[in-house]
């Protein structure tokens, strides 16, 4: 008796955080704060004076579409993951996998932009420096998370992704739409403390 009512115990405690996500979490947060601190700092800098006031690239209004539209993809993918239809979640991965890659491409693209304009990298332009180290830190998040995408994309062909098997799939889902609206929030911040 004494067996079955420890048991009964056991069963009815709440499930504690599962490791890998509460690491995910971590990192989100982490994230957040770093780039608060970076944005943070380029506030304080730009009222202290020398700020070189410029036009961002249109590449990054061109980038914030395809990360909602890789953000979509990915959301397909998630969701045809959790209905067993494998060849949807592969597709869905694909194309995110794509569009965060052609994101990239645009990234270099609008630093291409910025250097045709004079905008550098430097001491003697903070505006641009904080422009660079930004946008640079993102795309390295986009960068891990096209990394994280190739993963779970190699796992749905090894069958390692399906109703049963959905924590993988859905914590790239959650990276990824993070760094999706991290981007919408750096560029809206750019765009409007130039």
């Amino acid at each position: 008796m004494i067996q079955t009512v420890n048991k009964q115990i056991i069963d009815e405690r709440e499930p504690g955080v599962e490791p890998k996500k509460f690491v995910l979490w971590l990192l989100l947060v982490s994230s957040i704060m770093l780039f608060a601190g970076f944005t943070s700092a380029y506030i304080v800098r730009r009222g202290e004076g020398e700020w070189v006031v410029f036009e961002l690239p249109i590449m990054f209004m061109l980038n914030t579409g395809v990360v909602v539209l890789s953000s979509v993809f990915m959301q397909w993918a998630y969701i045809a993951a959790k209905k067993d239809e494998l060849n949807q979640t592969k597709l869905g991965l694909g194309l995110a996998i794509v569009l965060g890659t052609l994101f990239c491409i645009m990234q270099y693209w609008g630093w291409s932009q910025m250097v045709y304009n004079s905008i550098y990298f430097g001491f003697a332009n903070p505006s641009g420096s904080f422009v660079y180290v930004i946008t640079g830190l993102h795309m390295a998040h986009v960068i891990i998370g096209i990394l994280y995408l190739v993963i779970i994309f190699i796992q749905t062909f090894r069958f390692k992704v399906h109703k049963k098997a959905i924590r993988g799939i859905a914590m790239c889902n959650t990276y990824w739409h993070f760094v999706g609206i991290l981007w919408i929030y750096l560029y809206v911040f750019l765009l409007l403390n130039r």
